[in-house]
């Protein structure tokens, strides 16, 4: 007789219960629990979904109960677990603490009933990474600062999850590590003089540390070597230095190149008078070039002998 008035609903500690009204979806009911609804001008229908296995709502209530504004309107849907992962990420859902499934970009839902559920978003993109201001002593005891950074990607969230707890923390960690190896085996003039090989070896060092745990780094550059002023200070005298002695070492190397072919030029002209002459000839044009007046008593072999008298123009 009641049951031409009156729908009741007894659901199992299996089943989950979403309750319609007029086609809409009006409550949502844990399992075990029990229900009497009026049956009057209102439709009132609940539909029974086992959750002992699956915990994912369909496609069609998930976008009924996925969004914060539709979980609003509805009694019980606090116990519906929604997530939202965005283009380029992948969702990582948690299920009493260990990695279940791995979400593709779009809006998911679950039931929160009998199980601890928790979502990590994990972006696929590559990034970049700073590790900046770190101290470090080089091989021959010099304090410095150096700046880094890396270019990495995820690309296994599910292994790289399971790994380490925070993939991001990790790998700035690897990256300052390898940073701090490499500096500290090197001598300040070996890390000014090839910071390609400094680059190298930290991305060789951190490649292998994180091989096989779903994250890989795909460049590694040093940015900045800041030295303090002290060290600046000498090294711009040792640099000025150096610049110093290359420089007298050219001058004598000219100066040896321009006295032996003097010295050649002077072995030509023993050898040939007719050259002799003209290169005679050679200075005494150069000697008039700004001369107004010149006598010259005795020809050429007056002007070899300084018998030249020169009389500068009138001012």
């Amino acid at each position: 007789m009641i049951e031409r008035h009156f729908e009741i609903v007894e659901l199992s500690d299996r089943e989950a219960g979403v309750v319609y009204k007029q086609g809409r979806v009006a409550g949502v009911l844990a399992p075990g629990q029990r229900r009497l609804y009026w049956k009057g001008y209102i439709d009132v229908r609940v539909a029974r979904i086992d959750i002992a296995e699956n915990f994912t709502l369909p496609h069609s209530l998930t976008l009924q109960l996925g969004t914060v504004v539709a979980r609003a309107k509805v009694v019980g849907a606090e116990h519906v677990l929604a997530a939202q992962v965005p283009q380029h990420h992948v969702g990582l859902l948690f299920v009493d603490g260990k990695v279940h499934q791995m979400l593709q970009p779009g809006l998911h839902a679950f039931w929160k009933y009998q199980r601890a559920l928790k979502t990590e978003l994990v972006d696929r993109r590559v990034q970049a990474m700073e590790v900046t201001g770190q101290e470090i002593l080089t091989r021959d005891k010099v304090s410095l600062r150096v700046n880094l950074t890396a270019l990495w990607q995820v690309l296994d969230a599910v292994r790289a999850r399971a790994a380490v707890t925070n993939i991001v923390e990790a790998v700035y960690k690897e990256l300052q590590f390898a940073l701090r190896a490499a500096v500290s085996g090197r001598t300040l003039e070996e890390l000014l003089g090839d910071k390609g090989g400094l680059d190298d070896e930290i991305s060789a060092t951190v490649a292998m540390r994180l091989e096989g745990q779903g994250v890989a780094v795909k460049s590694v550059g040093v940015k900045d070597v800041i030295l303090p002023g002290e060290m600046k200070t000498i090294l711009n005298q040792v640099v000025e230095a150096e610049k110093r002695a290359q420089a007298n070492l050219i001058h004598r190397r000219e100066e040896t190149a321009a006295t032996r072919s003097l010295l050649n030029t002077a072995r030509l002209m023993e050898e040939n008078p007719t050259l002799m002459r003209l290169k005679e000839l050679e200075t005494l044009e150069k000697v008039t070039e700004k001369i107004g007046q010149m006598t010259v008593f005795g020809g050429l072999e007056g002007v070899m002998k300084d018998v030249v008298r020169i009389q500068l123009p009138a001012r």
